[in-house]
């Protein structure tokens, strides 16, 4: 199964939703008329970590924002996924919806591992569940920046079928070598694609790098962005996974009684 990825690697403005909503439909419309199956937004995309005004972005996954989305994918014919502030519960979550062509939405992760350099875990609650989806291309899976740290995530996917996961990100300087290596990894380990889209620009003295990229399941990178604002798309071809997982049997031999 082939499937075309674009990767809507964006300058986010912090708490300006109506500005960076702008650029989106932009994006968007692009990566539809580049004939995108999927196209990805980086983590917070409409806010950027204002975490100090969460409670007035976030809103539950079918208002605000989310249906402003669901509009996008309807109006432009294509799957969307990245990340905003969303209440759950009485809690504030960092959520990833993805959108099918419809507008429906197919499935939603919130963000399970909080990144304390950022003091998440003071406003928002973490997720606790970690859903595999059975979209039009195949089994996939669903992961948010700082999750890209935690392989035994990325391994639960794996074990479950998925083929590939998409990982929104805002992952700044000087992490970069970090960045670009658990890429590759947790595509080589798992024997599957990681599509990860991650913004540029600067925020409260951060600087954000970018490098959005595709790596395939040998951990070859199908395509990388630099650190400017660019829409990244390509095609890969899912079918890619069973011939590597084929190949090199890693999952028949696990022993998993002795870890």
């Amino acid at each position: 199964m082939r499937i075309t990825i674009s990767l809507a690697q964006m300058d986010v403005q912090l708490g300006e939703p109506e500005r960076n909503l702008a650029r989106v439909h932009d994006l968007v419309a692009e990566a539809s008329r580049r004939g995108s199956d999927i196209v990805l937004l980086p983590e917070l995309w409409a806010t950027g970590y204002d975490l100090g005004n969460a409670a007035k972005h976030a809103t539950p996954t079918d208002q605000g924002l989310f249906a402003t989305t669901a509009d996008l994918a309807r109006e432009h014919s294509i799957h969307i996924v990245g990340s905003l502030l969303a209440t759950k519960g009485g809690h504030i979550t960092n959520t990833a919806v993805l959108f099918a062509p419809t507008g429906e939405a197919l499935g939603e992760y919130s963000k399970i591992h909080l990144f304390r350099l950022m003091e998440e875990e003071k406003v928002l609650a973490a997720g606790n569940q970690t859903p595999i989806l059975d979209l039009p291309w195949g089994k996939s899976g669903l992961a948010i920046c700082y999750d890209l740290r935690f392989p035994e995530l990325f391994r639960k996917y794996a074990l479950g079928g998925a083929e590939i996961v998409f990982l929104v990100a805002e992952w700044p300087h000087p992490r970069l070598a970090h960045w670009r290596i658990l890429l590759r990894a947790r595509a080589i380990e798992n024997q599957c694609f990681v599509a990860a889209c991650n913004r540029v620009g600067e925020s409260r003295g951060q600087r954000f790098f970018g490098r959005s990229a595709i790596v395939d399941p040998w951990g070859e990178v199908v395509i990388e962005g630099g650190e400017e604002e660019v829409l990244l798309t390509a095609e890969v071809d899912l079918a890619q996974v069973e011939e590597v997982r084929a190949r090199i049997p890693v999952f028949a031999d696990r022993r998993e009684e002795l870890y």
